[in-house]
């Protein structure tokens, strides 16, 4: 139990959590849930991207399943941070263009598969939307 409870206070200072000594039953329930959410949600959206390459050559699958799968990967860390704090990292003034650019390529990428149905579209707005993923998860 108290490597378990080692493990939560390292998570907590990892994102900028305060520390206490004596933390409080449901705060520490709360927390685990925020954990287990986390956890649930990165691995629906890992899944949900790696499942999307099994239909590769069908434009509107792929499309969405990899962007849901992108989606959900990046709301896992609202989780960890909330949801509000998340948001205004993201439209902080140095992320702001890979935000952009990140939900601008979503955009793309979901109207190619659903609308054009070109494959080759479809590929390179993806490519466009994991280089604008990574983008914006190393500025975080």
């Amino acid at each position: 139990m108290d490597t378990m409870r080692g493990a939560l206070e390292r998570a907590r200072m990892l994102v900028g959590m305060e520390v206490d000594e004596e933390s409080a039953p449901e705060e520490q329930s709360f927390f685990d849930d925020r954990l287990y959410g986390f956890a649930i949600c990165l691995a629906a959206g890992l899944t949900c991207t790696f499942l999307s390459m099994l239909v590769f050559f069908n434009p509107v699958k792929f499309g969405v399943t990899f962007t849901l799968g992108n989606l959900m990967a990046l709301g896992s860390t609202a989780f960890l941070i909330g949801p509000k704090r998340q948001f205004d990292m993201m439209l902080d003034s140095v992320r702001i263009y890979a935000t952009a650019i990140y939900i601008a390529s979503i955009i793309i990428a979901l109207f190619c598969a659903l609308f054009v149905h070109s494959k080759l579209l479809t590929l390179l707005a993806i490519i466009l939307e994991f280089g604008a993923l990574v983008w914006v998860i190393q500025e975080m």
